[in-house]
């Protein structure tokens, strides 16, 4: 090689180096909270893979905590300039967030009313206020009834389509010993698990009526449809036959994942677990309809959102992410990985997931399920434990009971809305 080559290489070199370290100088770094969960923890980083692969002047730092710490965490962090450009929240958090000054409107350029209404899930529309979203999620989340083959099997039975099917399957699996107690429940129950979500945004709306008026602000479950409702839900432990107890193995998940259960109600997020439980033989289908037809579910679901820390050129590296965690190719990789549902019917109602043997009843579901837009989630699960324990230890009435968790729950989200 001559002189004058070897020149000319070596030139090229330091020019090719020097591109690539202004590059690394140049890139922008942005930060991605979410809480811990293992498969959630592994679907992540995969987006982050691909979503750096397609801008390698943008670096993505996924930081996670456990559930219990981790809106201490976000609150603490950003108000500080510290913590995350974009975050993931449960949607019953919006409120609270927004309130806070923890997170800021999409901008509508990139993310365009219209188009997400008439793309996403109408169940997204809660994270909208005016002509702008605050958030949107790559996954949501419904109920489903899980049931235990073996149980459903030696009781000769098969998986319900119809609440009184579902009743009296459940009434087969029950079993009773001598001195009257359920040794094994046909489904189970519990207001601290999913039943309150059943309970309201289904039976009630199954028996007539409606839980919320005025955009979830008015309670309007105190009426004859909620009263039956009621009646209906606590009869199926406090009844001559039982096909149930409240309490039963504490949680209704463990009784199921025991195998002391021959059906349970849980949301798509249970799947996993059900899928780590060794010796269990279960399946699935969608939530038990009227007898003439009627079907209602709940939906709920995690979302992201920009931060108010998330400035200039971090802000542009932000609206980029959010739009690559919230696109087709992201739901498709979440959904195998973590289980949870695709947010766009394009990617959910496919052939292949929306007929999938597990997937399915839960994506069925989302065409006609509820979102319950709370103002203190916790809360307004807890007056609904209170009042079927008024019932259960203190021998009150349906009627009565509802009238007294309907007057608090409106005090509490009068209380709210006021602020």
């Amino acid at each position: 090689m001559g002189l004058k080559m070897m020149r000319a290489t070596a030139l090229a070199t330091a020019t090719s180096v020097a591109a690539l370290l202004g590059g690394a100088a140049n890139a922008v770094e942005i930060e991605y909270w979410q809480y811990f969960f293992d498969a959630r923890v592994t679907a992540m980083e995969q987006l982050i893979e691909n979503f750096e692969a397609a801008n390698p002047d943008i670096t993505v730092t996924m930081t996670h905590f456990p559930y219990a710490d981790y809106r201490t965490k976000v609150a603490a962090a950003v108000p500080a300039g510290e913590g995350p450009d974009v975050v993931q929240l449960f949607y019953g958090w919006l409120n609270d967030y927004v309130e806070a000054e923890l997170i800021q409107p999409l901008p509508a350029d990139a993310f365009p009313a219209a188009e997400i209404d008439a793309t996403f899930f109408p169940m997204v529309q809660a994270m909208k206020e005016g002509d702008n979203y605050w958030a949107l999620p790559t996954a949501v989340r419904s109920l489903a009834l899980f049931y235990n083959k073996r149980l459903m099997e030696e009781a000769g039975v098969e998986p319900p389509t119809t609440i009184d099917e579902m009743v009296a399957a459940a009434r087969a699996m029950t079993k009773v010993d001598g001195a009257g107690n359920v040794t094994q429940v046909g489904l189970t129950a519990g207001m601290t698990a999913q039943d309150h979500h059943w309970w309201r945004e289904v039976l009630v709306r199954q028996f007539g009526g409606e839980p919320y008026t005025d955009d979830y602000r008015t309670v309007a479950y105190n009426s004859d449809a909620g009263i039956a409702a009621l009646e209906f839900y606590t009869g199926m432990a406090m009844g001559d036959e039982p096909i149930t107890a409240f309490g039963f193995m504490d949680e209704p998940q463990a009784a199921f994942r025991a195998g002391m259960a021959g059906m349970h109600i849980d949301g798509s997020f249970r799947i996993g677990a059900l899928n780590d439980t060794r010796g269990l033989q279960w399946g699935v289908t969608e939530l038990p309809a009227t007898n003439d037809g009627m079907r209602s579910n709940y939906s709920s679901y995690w979302v992201n959102a920009i931060t108010t820390k998330a400035e200039g050129e971090k802000y542009d590296a932000a609206v980029k992410f959010m739009q690559y965690i919230t696109s087709d190719e992201a739901m498709q990789i979440w959904l195998d990985v973590v289980g949870e549902l695709p947010a766009k019917p394009s990617v959910g109602m496919t052939d292949a997931n929306a007929n999938d043997e597990v997937f399915g009843p839960f994506i069925r579901g989302l065409a006609y399920a509820h979102t319950t837009k709370f103002a203190d989630e916790s809360g307004q699960r807890q007056l609904m434990v209170e009042m079927v324990e008024r019932m259960t230890l203190q021998g009150m009435s349906a009627a009565e009971s509802l009238a007294i968790a309907a007057e608090a729950e409106q005090a509490l989200l009068d209380d709210y809305y006021k602020k």
